[in-house]
């Protein structure tokens, strides 16, 4: 994973005037948590485009244009390179240190939903989504068994998608043709868990099918509770015959 510390709203410098945008972005970037490779970039935009850049990587400004090689030739001469290259220690890993303690070395357990989009018919297989919900980090492997078997085939998933509040989202569906007696697992495998997930789907029906059955079941037995109970009063209030 990649990691990025971006500041370009909260220490940008912007002067706008008929339409010109001059702003400088500062990005601390690093692939590993313990910082080994971690780089300081500061870069001078006008209009979108890159003037001048300090790299810690190479230690010094570079410019990209006319205006940014001269002030780079001015700054590698000043004090300015070396207040620069102290930046990574200084800026760079005190903050990246800090998002990795308490956001990025954070796994949060994802919740998983195994639901029937789609009952099999005449010719029409049936359709599985497994929708894992609300995890973090965004790495995850969601992937489908048959009777113990990977299913390679006749499945489509969905990206990452984030929520907008540091969460992920993603979803798998299967489409398939039901055979007696065959398991059908979801699993799921992220940080936040050393085993996978697995969740077996244990039925035919579509929720909205499982629930009429369920209301109507419920219907029945209700209705022999209660003609039960009105024969036993019939039968409690009604004389005796001799």
């Amino acid at each position: 994973m990649i990691l990025i510390l971006q500041l370009l709203l909260a220490l940008s410098l912007s002067l706008r005037a008929d339409g010109y945008n001059w702003y400088q972005v500062l990005d601390c970037i690093s692939r590993s948590s313990d910082l080994s490779d971690l780089e300081y970039i500061n870069t001078y935009y006008f209009n979108k485009d890159p003037v001048l850049r300090f790299n810690s990587t190479v230690g010094e400004f570079v410019g990209y244009t006319e205006l940014g090689v001269k002030n780079a030739e001015r700054l590698n001469k000043g004090p300015e390179v070396v207040q620069q290259r102290a930046e990574l220690e200084r800026y760079c890993k005190p903050n990246l240190k800090l998002d990795y303690t308490h956001i990025l070395d954070k796994a949060v357990k994802p919740k998983i939903r195994l639901t029937s989009e789609k009952h099999a018919g005449e010719g029409r297989p049936a359709l599985l989504m497994c929708s894992a919900y609300g995890f973090y980090p965004p790495v995850i492997d969601v992937y489908w068994l048959r009777d113990g078997k990977k299913v390679t085939g006749d499945v489509v998933s969905t990206e990452e998608m984030a929520n907008g509040n540091w969460y992920y989202q993603i979803h798998s569906h299967l489409e398939y043709t039901p055979t007696s007696g065959e398991k059908i697992s979801c699993v799921v495998e992220h940080d936040s868990s050393k085993e996978p997930i697995i969740i077996d789907w244990g039925g035919s029906f579509t929720d909205s099918d499982r629930d009429k059955i369920i209301i109507g079941a419920s219907g029945f037995v209700l209705g022999i509770i209660l003609s039960t109970a009105g024969f036993l009063y019939y039968k409690k209030k009604s004389p005796e015959f001799l």
